[in-house]
């Protein structure tokens, strides 16, 4: 499957930071994983400062690393995330996947599935990969990617996600109509 890489991925504001989640498979699914209960930001930047503190980036290493040691990376000040326990296991937990299921490689995640109901399979199976993540990703892969496989069309959300993040101004845009449908969310269940 043919598919084009964008040089960045519009999504920290750091240009190192959002070219390496463009550049690197590996970076874009564990910025996925730390997307929980931290600004999205601080989330996929996570990655380039992983790579930073380790001096690589690769799922075999990460998985092979200890888990004690690991666990101290991600702990380190100013930590890469709210929960650094949680996410050094899951970050762990994802590279341990990536090695077992696709020999490492991460792109092989999406440039191997055949359809695009496979290929929501494959991420929902990722450690780390729910339901949400997983159609956020179908979109930044289909829209900044060209990674649409057959049948990518019935699974790719239809609603405005990531994959629409083009640039720092449609970021912010995303993160206001994001910001405006939480709190219509919290209206409606105070309105209960």
């Amino acid at each position: 499957m043919a598919t084009t890489r964008p040089d960045r991925l519009h999504f920290t504001g750091n240009d190192e930071a959002d070219a390496l989640l463009a550049e690197e498979p590996l970076a874009l699914l564990i910025g996925f994983v730390l997307d929980q209960q931290v600004p999205m930001q601080k989330a996929f930047s996570g990655p380039l400062e992983l790579k930073r503190r380790l001096g690589f980036l690769g799922a075999g290493e990460i998985a092979g690393m200890d888990a004690g040691e690991l666990d101290r990376v991600f702990r380190e000040r100013p930590a890469l995330h709210r929960f650094p326990g949680t996410m050094a296991q899951r970050t762990q937990d994802l590279c341990a996947a990536i090695v077992s299921e696709y020999g490492g490689d991460a792109a092989r995640v999406w440039n191997d599935a055949e359809t695009g109901a496979g290929l929501e399979r494959r991420l929902l199976d990722l450690p780390g990969i729910g339901p949400m993540k997983a159609h956020s990703l179908l979109a930044i892969l289909g829209k900044r990617f060209g990674v649409r496989p057959p049948g990518w069309e019935d699974v790719a959300p239809k609603h405005h996600t990531l994959g629409d993040v083009d640039s720092r101004e449609a970021l912010e845009a995303y993160q206001a109509k994001k910001r405006a449908y939480k709190a219509s969310l919290r209206a409606e269940r105070a309105a209960r």
